[in-house]
């Protein structure tokens, strides 16, 4: 859709949409100042770390109203305004924030109206060509929420739609009303979860899976040190996370480690190596991976189509 460069596709389910094995994940360039937040954040660098992506091409890009309490979407907005040919572009609903900062999950069908309409405000566009349900909160209205992004994709306003972080009971529940098209899980080699029952069911029924936080959040980059971890300011979620603490710190620390030699002899970080492994399931369709400045992004692609097989073999 963009970009110069060639970068490995693949169909993103049955949905018809071709997209490159890694899309632009824009959750950290939301900035910190919210509950889920990733500390301070320059928009100028994030508009910059998008183009950059876009001009290797990578042809998709994945928001959320929720991120930054809607300055992801805003961004991204910036980011794609005068382009001539756009990325496609996904974002998700679900998650509300009041106005004393607590943030709610509603699956009602008005609020999910009303998110998508603000979303397509924000991100300046007619429709978007994934409309995802964040969360399965609250559990018992999925299938109303499922039943409103039926109805948007009917009226035009989303031209697919998935969910993330959903559980294979409830794709089975929501399936019955409509296809899932997409399931966005989290899924890393700190997080394999998703290999026992999710991944599996979606591969069966021709679900597309994009997967998030493919680099654990940013733990296996390569890059993470204790002091690094440490001096993380205090409005970045990931400064309590068990994940960026002792006793999973140090294993994680270790396992960074391990790709850095992995990826070595083929030139790729770390990061590069676990995106890579992620890609090596045969479930998965796209990575989802967080970019905040147009330098972090040149070294990450590589992950995209590299055969790793043999050497991840035991991970």
């Amino acid at each position: 859709m963009t970009g110069t460069a060639t970068l490995p596709t693949t169909e993103l389910g049955a949905t018809g949409m071709e997209i490159t094995r890694i899309g632009f994940g824009a959750w950290a360039i939301g900035g910190g100042d919210y509950k889920f937040g990733w500390g301070e954040q320059d928009d100028a660098d994030s508009v910059a770390a998008i183009h950059r992506a876009l001009e290797l091409g990578v042809n998709w890009i994945d928001t959320a109203a929720i991120y930054g309490i809607g300055r992801s979407e805003r961004v991204v907005g910036a980011a794609l305004a005068g382009l001539e040919q756009r990325p496609f572009v996904f974002t998700k609903g679900s998650r509300v924030a009041g106005a004393d900062g607590q943030i709610t999950g509603s699956l009602k069908r008005d609020s999910l109206r009303r998110e998508l309409e603000a979303s397509l405000e924000r991100l300046g566009l007619d429709a978007v060509d994934l409309y995802q349900l964040h969360w399965p909160i609250p559990e018992e209205d999925v299938e109303e929420g499922w039943s409103a992004l039926v109805e948007l994709r009917d009226e035009g306003l989303a031209r697919h739609i998935g969910v993330s972080n959903f559980s294979v009971e409830q794709l089975r529940r929501i399936g019955e009303i409509a296809p899932v098209e997409t399931l966005q899980p989290p899924y890393s080699l700190v997080a394999r979860e998703a290999e026992a029952e999710v991944l599996p069911f979606c591969e069966a029924e021709g679900i597309g899976v994009l997967v998030y936080s493919p680099m654990g959040s940013g733990v296996l980059t390569g890059t993470m040190t204790r002091e690094r971890i440490a001096a993380l300011p205090g409005d970045d979620w990931r400064h309590a996370h068990p994940r960026f603490q002792e006793p999973e710190l140090g294993r994680n620390l270790a396992l960074a480690d391990r790709l850095a030699e992995i990826g070595a002899p083929f030139g790729m970080s770390a990061g590069a190596v676990a995106i890579a492994w992620t890609l090596a399931n045969p479930a998965v369709d796209g990575a989802i991976v967080g970019f905040r400045n147009a330098a972090q992004v040149d070294g990450i692609l590589a992950g995209a189509g590299a055969d790793l097989a043999d050497a991840l073999a035991g991970l």
